[in-house]
């Protein structure tokens, strides 16, 4: 009341006090119908619950098997239901007392399987337990960033908007790449195209790279170029072994964490005037794997998520 006095706006004061304009404006509607009196009230106490109990723990049941786009909708089904008539602001205030958010759901794989993915990791265990101490186990898979910036959220001035220019083009560059949890130093190749061929050639950099391995333990998913032919003659003959994951399980490769460690370094809100310089910039972030092992080693630890549960 006071900053409303010596001239400030609602809009300022909300800034400051972090806090939207309209609670402001609210407050200094209360000010001037019953003075400070009514102030000395306001966000101390909230009011008493419409829903009983079983009516509440009705509403928890449903809100877990539907999904609502607004606090509004969620109002509307209380009272086609109950017969209780909610404002906006009191449905959020209910949702957030009962420990409900406003964020994104995950997509996950349609045909996810939680079992194969319990079994899998009962495998990828017993494989640590059973390798050789000079054996290194890889998780391998292929990106393909496109040539224009990967829209993310940042720090904007309230108020305004933050414009960053896009590319017309649809250029890309092809990754194939593995990454173990020792060293966090990836092994990389950029190709025309991801296929048998670029594949074989990342397997016998791997080999390169542990000459005392027996047996170099290199986990991937289901894609054509793994299985093909040509790389199951070449597997005949090298040390590598191929350990495939699950079907439709992503979330097992830690490898995808790598590849989104990368975008955001590299993609994220950034804009490349030409095709060269963004491939530059993708190729320098592998130069230097040193730069960030410290960010690898929170980010790629062995706490698995089983999806589709």
């Amino acid at each position: 009341m006071v900053l409303l006095a010596t001239g400030w706006t609602a809009e300022q004061i909300a800034e400051v006090l972090q806090i939207d304009p309209n609670t402001v404006r609210n407050h200094f509607k209360r000010y001037r119908q019953d003075g400070l009196k009514s102030l000395g009230h306001v966000a101390f106490r909230g009011s008493a619950c419409q829903l009983d109990a079983a009516q509440l723990a009705y509403l928890e049941a449903h809100l877990q098997s539907h999904l609502y786009l607004s606090a509004k909708a969620v109002a509307q089904w209380i009272e086609d239901t109950f017969d209780v008539a909610y404002t906006v602001s009191g449905i959020t205030a209910l949702l957030h007392r009962l420990g409900y958010v406003y964020k994104k759901p995950k997509l996950i794989p349609g045909k996810a399987d939680p079992e194969a993915q319990k079994a899998f990791l009962a495998e990828y265990e017993k494989l640590k337990q059973t390798k050789g101490d000079a054996d290194p186990i890889y998780f391998m898979d292929a990106v393909h960033p496109q040539h224009n910036p990967v829209i993310a959220q940042g720090w904007i001035k309230r108020g305004e908007d933050r414009e960053i220019r896009s590319n017309t083009g649809r250029r890309r560059v092809n990754i194939n790449g593995a990454i173990d949890l020792n060293r966090l130093e990836p092994v990389v190749r950029f190709d025309d195209s991801i296929n048998a061929v670029s594949t074989i050639a990342l397997l016998q950099q791997l080999e390169q790279r542990h000459p005392d391995a027996a047996v170099i333990h290199v986990i991937c998913d289901n894609a054509r170029y793994y299985r093909s032919k040509a790389v199951r003659e070449h597997l005949e003959t090298s040390r590598v072994q191929l350990v495939f994951l699950p079907p439709y399980a992503p979330n097992l490769n830690l490898i995808e964490r790598f590849w989104k460690y990368f975008k955001k370094t590299v993609l994220y809100n950034r804009y490349f005037e030409s095709f060269d310089d963004f491939k530059s910039a993708c190729e320098n972030f592998f130069r230097h794997p040193n730069q960030y092992r410290g960010e690898l080693r929170s980010l790629l630890t062995e706490n698995f998520a089983i999806v589709g549960e």
